[in-house]
């Protein structure tokens, strides 16, 4: 893929980028490595300021960095400035919370292994490489990058080849902050370079939010290595409801769920699990509700979608349907790409997903929700752990042993109860199974990237 800005709304390239040379690469990692050793001799304190101004950076371009999303993924505007305020939220998180989440631990005995005193701190690393997404491309990446450098790490930043532009911002933004000279900078370089760099002896560790398939070509040259790796990789998360629930509210939270960020969201639900009792209701519901969204352009805050961000992935979205409805697939709602100029897909349900189409196992990146009928909760349960993925899940039910029910014997890597699943700073956050290993955000997040380290003393 080209590096380049191209408007998925009308499918026109608006700007393109030439790569980073072999030379200026191998400047950027020296940088990189530097900047770590400045940066592990600073104090919390002046880390926090620095994590601090960056984040009123942010807020002070926000409407400069939420045009630059739309303009470069299509999310609606209105979304993109969400995404904006969100990740400075995040990075003040790690401002506020970094020391004590990182601070040494003493054994309150230590006579129990000998010593006089023991415990464990915690070390930076040292250089991390990130290789970041195009669907949320400033929250992704400074939620590795707020934690990694108040860790104080340094970061290289592969960025998704299809926003250069929030790549390039992100490349000045902690330097512009106080942070030292390398600490934290963009690589622009294709997919097919990334190896090269994480071979690199001076790259200690590797990051990645993407494809299952992307993640294990990561892991397979990272395992090579012996270098730590945190993958978070695709989802298709379970929308549990059942007959106790409030279905009303459960089908109008569950169009947010699977549209938000025009569908382009690991852990959007994708998959609607309903009991029989309520099946009937919610279905209506949901798909009456879904083909009242307005699909236009982004830039417009009337627009609740806008468009998928390439033409392949549309494409594929639409090669995903069009599978399941010569199989069989009832089609609730949606189910075309519209004339007009752009990579947009209508917002789609279907119903009658069975095992032979793709929709029942694959991902569906874009508007495209799929419904099934279950007869009780063991059904559910088999329905939304029949998959290889684990991110995340919602359950609907206002009966206590039920929730408990589901909360112990979902796999995946968080359950959501009566909302839709999100990520939050103050939580960890990662998946199970095909879904990733690893966890980002909470105290779990900023650990990741750390040597822990025993010590004991006579």
């Amino acid at each position: 893929m080209a590096i380049a800005t191209t408007n998925p709304t009308t499918g026109k390239i608006e700007q393109t980028f030439e790569a980073h040379s072999e030379e200026e690469v191998e400047r950027r990692i020296a940088l990189a490595q530097s900047g770590f050793e400045d940066l592990r001799a600073t104090t919390y304190a002046e880390r926090s300021g620095w994590m601090r101004r960056a984040a009123d950076i942010l807020e002070e371009s926000i409407e400069e960095l939420a045009s630059l999303i739309t303009l470069e993924m299509g999310r609606p505007i209105a979304g993109a400035r969400a995404e904006v305020t969100k990740s400075a939220k995040g990075l003040r998180f790690y401002a506020d919370n970094a020391e004590s989440f990182l601070a040494s631990e003493q054994l309150d005995d230590p006579s129990v292994v000998g010593a006089s005193r023991a415990g464990k701190t915690y070390a930076p690393l040292g250089v991390v490489l990130a290789v970041m997404p195009w669907n949320y491309p400033l929250w992704q990446v400074l939620r590795f990058a707020g934690p990694a450098l108040m860790a104080g790490n340094a970061g290289l930043l592969k960025h998704a080849s299809n926003v250069p532009q929030a790549a390039l911002f992100l490349d000045t933004l902690f330097e512009r902050a106080g942070f030292p000279t390398g600490a934290f900078q963009t690589l622009l370089i294709p997919a097919a370079r990334v190896e090269g760099v994480l071979r690199d002896p001076r790259v200690k560790a590797t990051t990645l939010t993407g494809s299952e398939p992307a993640g294990r070509s990561l892991a397979s040259i990272a395992g090579s290595e012996v270098k730590h790796v945190v993958l978070e990789l695709g989802g298709s998360d379970p929308f549990v409801v059942m007959p106790s629930a409030d279905v009303e509210r459960a089908a109008t939270v569950a169009v947010t769920a699977r549209n938000q960020n025009n569908g382009q969201s690991c852990i959007a639900a994708k998959r609607f699990i309903v009991h029989t009792d309520v099946y009937d209701e919610f279905a209506r519901l949901f798909s009456e509700k879904v083909a009242a969204l307005t699909v236009g352009d982004p830039f417009e805050d009337s627009t609740d979608v806008g468009p998928v961000a390439t033409k392949s992935g549309r494409d594929e979205l639409a090669e995903q349907v069009r599978d399941a409805v010569d199989k069989g697939a009832e089609v609730l709602a949606g189910a075309r790409v519209p004339e007009r100029d752009g990579w947009f897909y209508e917002p789609t349900v279907l119903a009658g997903i069975t095992p032979e189409m793709r929709l029942h196992l694959e991902e569906a990146f874009g508007p495209v929700a799929t419904v099934y009928r279950a007869a009780d909760r063991e059904e559910a349960l088999s329905i939304a752990n029949g998959t290889t993925f684990g991110l995340s899940s919602s359950v609907w039910t206002n009966d206590d042993d039920e929730e408990d029910w589901f909360v112990t014997n979902l796999d995946a890597g968080a359950v959501f109860v009566n909302g839709m699943t999100a990520s939050h700073p103050e939580l960890p956050f990662g998946g199970v199974k095909d879904s990733g290993v690893g966890r980002e955000l909470a105290a779990e997040g900023i650990r990741e990237f750390c040597n822990v380290k025993t010590v004991w003393k006579a």
